[in-house]
């Protein structure tokens, strides 16, 4: 019967539950609002950090308010998500490479053409895309539970992120000074959704939580992953304020082919064979290419795996060759 000794024993310890995942959630909070005070506010992983930072505040103010089914997942899953971003932050600090979904914004963070909304969309790309399909399946694994017991609760999260992604925007909109470039910002704004973002994060969950038994196929999958989110965070980063222009990457890269031709030459000249022509068909254009898209190689290797709880998943993979990055689009998420 309600109010018996029984039912007020199950009220508080589903009251103490509560609470300590709400701590668990509070010490991501701490941590997140630490980065916040470290970083210079224009730096490009501060602008993230501190739409990172409303999230998990509003996730955290629901989780004792019956707003998710269970509680305890959530805030078990928003502590394991939140933990692939912090030691994306912390390899960079180290001098180390991040996994591939993150090095565009970690390597472009102070570009002065790139805007501080475009910042915010990469770095949601990279971690919705990639870190959150992970995460599922890590805490899934750890609670001894199937990703469809938290699906409701997953979606649930979507409202919070709506509310949230629309403030950020009306907050961070270029003005006036981008207005020459509206054309282009409109077309990336348009580029991606945090929803459409969601709902291909869950499908990569369950192609993930299938192959959780084969784990040569589930690191080769989740490599992939980071590979094609690496590349699309690249395309969102493309410079487009007043300062945009050939950066670091694009005057070495036109230096390595200066390098290339010289040497290529050299190699014709003492062969004693005649040059090669160049033969571009009249009337097309060569393909566009994304600034900055070269990599650091991770530690001499081809890439570094990214690791979980049951060891089975990576998060890295080798560097995309330049047919990959070649493109004449903007990929759409």
């Amino acid at each position: 019967m309600p109010g018996t000794a029984v039912d007020r024993t199950a009220a508080a310890t589903a009251t103490a539950a509560t609470a300590t995942v709400t701590a668990t959630v509070t010490e991501v909070v701490d941590r997140l609002r630490g980065l916040a005070a470290e970083l210079p506010p224009a730096d490009g992983v501060a602008v993230f950090n501190r739409l990172y930072l409303d999230v998990t505040e509003a996730v955290r103010d629901r989780l004792g308010d019956g707003y998710f089914a269970d509680p305890p997942a959530m805030a078990e899953l928003d502590v394991v998500f939140a933990g692939r971003y912090l030691r994306a932050v912390a390899a960079d600090a180290a001098g180390h490479e991040p996994p591939a979904c993150w090095r565009p914004l970690f390597a472009l963070r102070a570009h002065p053409g790139v805007h501080p909304l475009q910042f915010a969309l990469a770095g949601m790309n990279a971690h919705i895309q990639h870190d959150l399909p992970l995460a599922v399946v890590d805490t899934c694994r750890r609670r001894g539970c199937a990703p469809a017991d938290v699906e409701e609760d997953y979606h649930r999260i979507n409202g919070l992120l709506a509310e949230v992604e629309t403030a950020v925007r009306e907050r961070l909109m270029p003005g006036p000074d981008l207005l020459e470039h509206a054309e282009p910002f409109t077309h990336l704004l348009g580029a991606w959704s945090v929803g459409v973002a969601r709902e291909r994060a869950w499908s990569a969950v369950g192609a993930l939580w299938e192959l959780r038994h084969l784990p040569g196929a589930a690191r080769a999958f989740a490599a992939a992953l980071a590979g094609s989110v690496g590349l699309l965070g690249r395309a969102l980063l493309l410079p487009l304020g007043p300062h945009a222009g050939p950066d670091a990457h694009d005057a070495r890269d036109a230096r390595d082919a200066r390098d290339a031709r010289g040497t290529r030459d050299a190699r014709v000249a003492r062969s004693g064979d005649p040059a090669p022509t160049r033969r571009d068909t009249p009337g097309t254009a060569p393909a566009g290419r994304l600034p900055g898209t070269r990599n650091r190689p991770a530690g001499g290797s081809a890439g570094t795996p990214d690791e979980t709880s049951g060891g089975a998943l990576a998060g890295d993979q080798a560097r995309p060759d330049q047919a990959q990055l070649e493109c004449s689009g903007l990929p759409s998420a």
